[in-house]
């Protein structure tokens, strides 16, 4: 059975790159794009009840009888839709009886599959969407839609393109998997451990330095990953103990952690999957967003940055051991060609325009060549490597597959019965025609619906429902679509159920939900940035370059007065009255310029309020190294 999981595994994978690079039409194979994503589909759905039980949790004993029947039903659904694609997805209005049953056998088991993968939570809310199309036509005011027979409606989740083999499976399939066997192929090229050495390299001799590290090492690693959990573990294991060995509280080590991994999304040129999603449902280049997500990561991670030094400076942390910090030259000479594939992917994208994954299978390309001449601490991949790294892709892409078909279900259910229009006229209404309070109550939503679902999910979600209602209030529709990213982002350090979080604290050995709520404070910023790209869109480098510079330093000048405020320390320790000085001075300065008339005033005593807190700090220091 293991042998069959590895060969199902690299099947996938195998089949995903050939898609990606175009090779089933170079040798003549030509079929609809719904047909490829059913066939990728069935090795994937085999995949997850083979390799994972029915706990969610890894496999330990032998596959049941139930987990085999399962595997073998759900494999033959989506080899039959595949096969009868171009002839049944015509029939949406009048289904026939075996696309029906075929139809019904895939999404019982997609939502069997989901929940093992992902959890009760998006399962729960991908029945609820299904049900409410159902009954659509009885819901009240503004939220009626038309009501779908449940033969119907289940036939139509399988066969119509816009449902299960929609858009997200579309990119899950083709973009993400793509990046993903990317990551794997860097990591055991030993792309990880370069990453590490050059953070410790850099950043270990100052205060703090390993929360330096974490932070410098996990945006470093989120380029390429996207993934929280697997940032998490790739790079808390290193940084995690040796912020525990420097001084830091077991709960504040998680936390940075978790909020250093969790920017990662954010973090051009790979990001997250959302950002690939995002790009589909905006109709713009990837690079696009990929550009437009560029400065609020870098305000990001300068807030981490800051308060990681501040809570060093605050506790008296020292840099790490001499005797633990590798030689930059060292590590350079051992890694040199590492940015290369990056640059061959930037390359790529932003100045020849290639598609995400054409991007992506080319910087591969570039590092499999690089790594078999060349190798890493004198070590080489080897061909047999190739093998685990096809099967490793594939396992760690189950759960986004099921997130894929989930999400075609909700975008789906909400097209097919009118529902999804009616939510955005309800969303409308309930803000009373408020800009301020919709992006309030989307910022609730996002929250409320990250608290068990992964970004992806509630992206999504929101995307169909809620993005709308915002370029309804004539928002520029990528800063309503990053508005909401952001916000789904926090699903992974928000209480109570925070994945990131979580996963950092196990490294720990902290206190879970303490973990959760530092997390959130280390990540404050993700709070305030999404407002940015809706009341100044220099964020986005919207405006001109003077605006989109004087935006972004006042802002990071900001970000520095807060973070004083909040750890009650900047170069010394403040008393209350202090702390309230700093807070107000880093509020003026990060007020966005449109919020209402007077903002650039308020942007300017801000700046005065700054200078003053200053020099009276420079003259306070002089004053006691005189009396020292």
């Amino acid at each position: 059975m293991k042998k069959l999981v590895n060969v199902l595994a690299i099947a996938l994978t195998a089949g995903v790159l050939a898609l990606a690079a175009d090779l089933f039409r170079r040798v003549g194979i030509v079929l609809y794009s719904e047909q490829y994503l059913a066939f990728l589909l069935a090795l994937a759905m085999a995949l997850i009840f083979l390799h994972v039980p029915v706990s969610g949790r890894q496999r330990t004993g032998a596959v049941p009888w139930y987990d085999l029947a399962a595997a073998l039903a759900s494999f033959l659904a989506c080899v039959y839709i595949g096969v009868r694609f171009p002839d049944l997805s015509q029939m949406v209005s009048s289904p026939t009886p075996d696309g029906v049953l075929a139809a019904a056998v895939l999404g019982l088991l997609m939502l069997e599959g989901l929940r093992r993968t992902t959890g009760w939570a998006l399962t729960i809310v991908t029945v609820g969407f299904f049900l409410l199309a159902l009954v659509a036509a009885h819901l009240p005011g503004d939220l009626a839609g038309l009501s779908i027979p449940p033969a119907r409606l289940t036939f139509y989740t399988a066969w119509d393109s816009t449902a299960i083999l929609g858009m997200p499976m579309k990119i899950i399939t083709t973009v993400v998997m793509a990046f993903v066997f990317f990551g794997n192929v860097l990591f055991k090229a030993g792309g990880s451990n370069f990453f590490s050495d050059i953070s410790i390299a850099l950043m270990g001799r100052y205060r703090g330095g390993p929360a330096k590290i974490a932070i410098l090492g996990s945006s470093l690693f989120g380029m390429i990953s996207g993934s929280v959990v697997a940032n998490v573990a790739t790079v808390g294991v290193v940084t995690i103990p040796l912020m525990k060995r420097a001084g830091f509280k077991p709960h504040v080590a998680a936390a940075i952690e978790a909020a250093a991994s969790t920017g990662g999304q954010l973090m051009p040129p790979v990001m997250g999957v959302t950002a690939f999603l995002m790009a589909e449902f905006l109709q713009v280049p990837y690079a696009e967003v990929a550009l437009a997500a560029a400065l609020p990561s870098v305000l990001y991670y300068a807030a981490l940055f800051i308060q990681a030094d501040l809570e060093a400076a605050r506790n008296n942390i020292l840099p790490i051991d001499e005797a633990q910090i590798p030689k930059l030259s060292k590590v350079l000479k051992d890694g040199w060609y590492f940015p290369i594939p990056f640059a061959v992917l930037i390359v790529a994208l932003f100045s020849f325009g290639y598609e995400p994954e054409t991007a992506a299978l080319l910087a591969t390309l570039s590092l499999i060549l690089l790594a078999l001449v060349f190798g890493f601490q004198g070590k080489r991949i080897g061909f047999g490597d190739f093998a685990v790294m096809m099967r490793e892709t594939a396992l760690s892409v189950l759960s986004l597959f099921m997130v894929g078909a989930a999400a075609g279900v909700i975008i789906g259910t909400l097209n097919y019965s009118g529902v999804g229009f009616g939510l955005t006229l309800s969303l409308l209404h309930i803000a009373g025609g408020s800009l301020m309070g919709l992006l309030l109550l989307a910022a609730v939503a996002s929250i409320l619906l990250g608290m068990g679902m992964p970004t992806v999910g509630v992206y999504i979600l929101l995307a169909t429902l809620v993005a709308p209602a915002l370029i309804q209030m004539h928002i520029a529709p990528m800063a309503a679509h990053m508005f909401i990213m952001y916000y789904g982002m926090l699903s992974m350090i928000t209480p109570p159920v925070a994945i990131g979080a979580f996963a950092a604290a196990n490294l720990a050995d902290a206190e879970p939900m303490l973990t959760g709520y530092t997390a959130m404070r280390f990540g404050w910023t993700v709070f305030v940035i999404p407002f940015f790209f809706v009341f100044s869109g220099t964020l986005l480098l919207i405006g001109t370059p003077l605006a989109i510079i004087i935006d972004f330093i006042t802002a990071i000048v900001g970000v520095w007065f807060i973070s004083a405020a909040m750890m009650g320390y900047s170069v010394r320790r403040l008393a209350f009255a202090w702390r309230a000085y700093y807070g107000i001075a880093g509020i003026c300065l990060l007020i966005p310029v449109n919020l209402f008339a007077g903002g650039r005033w308020v942007n300017l005593a801000g700046v005065c309020l700054a200078v003053l807190l200053f020099f009276w700090e420079r003259l306070m220091r002089r004053r006691r190294a005189a009396v020292a």
